[in-house]
């Protein structure tokens, strides 16, 4: 049996995931948390801050070992020599994200975004009294990838200043080739637009021949990008609130803070702590949740492949599977996953009411049951 068997109930803790369906018989496999207890070294570290038991101010920058931390994992994983610096903290990526079009857009600017997308980063433009402009991602050779030649023709127009990037895909699942990333860099130089890149998931890579790029290492990007980072969907801390950027050009740098000041909350030395813990200690338990991810994600594509109606292209990233219900003939995709007593994202608030998205981040008998649900 593996560790990521046994999880915990959640039914009564309050869970935003649980709560939705809270007394139906719907299982929830929607937000973006996995079902596993976290690593022990993290719940260890948290453990040792309260019994410690003074919870004051800690100002993230200067806590050394968690920014250490990040050196270190990016370094390590993702082949990145950054400087610390370069981090600036954040209560999550979402507030990020809404953060850097304060940043570097003016009212009626546009933000380039690919759809589908999860719902707070379509939001975001809006929100910012900005424009989005929606880029479709497009299913080629049995993979969802960006459409590029939209891009450059969107990126050319001079209202366009920056460009909203989620990589890894969510919900697609997709992680950005060398080619594709060299390609939006020489868009983005082109036309003078900030990258900025959502890379939450950067962590979870499934397919052994796949490699995350992180947007910052690349030369042509490194003085027009902020690359959002966490050990939140990686490390189920996703509640501790904490987040970083990477900002490796200081003007672009003090734009964002200066735009976060007085209005976006120091990230909490609970999430702090937890991110030392997961990017110090972390590494083992991380691969076998990968292991067992990888086995999620196969049984799952082998088996909604199987239901009439239903289809998934096998991805190369995430914990969350972006399934096409086109096929079923029905009026709403979400209302009949519904009525078969399972609750995933529904597809219309991604942009897409055909497809919906599946949370594969729990116990193989979880999965087995909404499976299940679903071929009834």
């Amino acid at each position: 049996m593996s560790t990521f068997d046994h999880t915990p109930d959640r039914t009564n803790q309050w869970s935003f995931k649980w709560q939705k369906y809270a007394g139906k018989d719907i299982l929830p496999c929607w937000v973006a948390d996995t079902e596993f207890r976290c690593a022990p070294a993290i719940l260890d570290a948290l453990h040792a801050l309260t019994e410690h038991g003074v919870m004051g101010y800690t100002l993230p920058a200067q806590h050394k070992p968690a920014n250490d931390a990040i050196v270190r994992w990016l370094r390590d994983k993702h082949n990145w020599a950054i400087e610390s610096d370069w981090i600036v903290w954040t209560p999550g990526v979402v507030p990020a994200f809404n953060v850097a079009i304060k940043a570097y857009c003016e009212e009626g600017d546009k933000v380039l975004v690919q759809t589908p997308n999860y719902p707070p980063l379509l939001a975001a433009p809006a929100l910012n009294k900005t424009q989005r402009v929606d880029i479709p991602t497009v299913l080629q050779n049995g993979r969802w990838t960006l459409d590029l030649d939209a891009l450059a023709r969107e990126a050319a127009d001079p209202r366009c200043k920056l460009m909203i990037l989620c990589n890894p895909m969510n919900p697609v699942g997709s992680v950005m080739t060398q080619d594709e990333v060299d390609a939006i860099a020489a868009i983005c130089e082109q036309h003078n637009v900030t990258l900025c890149s959502d890379e939450i998931h950067c962590d979870l890579i499934l397919s052994e021949q796949v490699s995350h790029i992180p947007a910052g290492r690349v030369a042509a990007l490194q003085d027009r990008s902020i690359t959002l980072m966490a050990a939140s969907k990686t490390f189920n801390v996703a509640g501790l609130g904490t987040s970083f950027a990477i900002i490796p050009d200081a003007s672009l740098r003090r734009k964002f803070s200066q735009s976060a000041a007085g209005i976006v909350p120091w990230a909490n030395i609970m999430g702090l702590e937890a991110t030392r813990a997961a990017f110090t200690e972390g590494d083992e338990w991380l691969a076998e949740q990968i292991a067992y991810l990888r086995a999620n994600r196969d049984y799952l594509v082998s088996r909604i492949n199987e239901i009439d109606g239903l289809s998934v292209v096998c991805a190369d990233a995430t914990f969350l599977a972006w399934i096409d219900g086109s096929g079923l003939g029905v009026e709403d995709v979400q209302q009949w996953c519904e009525s078969k007593g399972i609750g995933p994202s529904p597809g219309k608030d991604f942009g897409a009411p055909n497809f919906f998205r599946i949370n594969f981040g729990c116990s193989r008998a979880m999965l087995t049951e909404i499976l299940d649900r679903l071929s009834k």
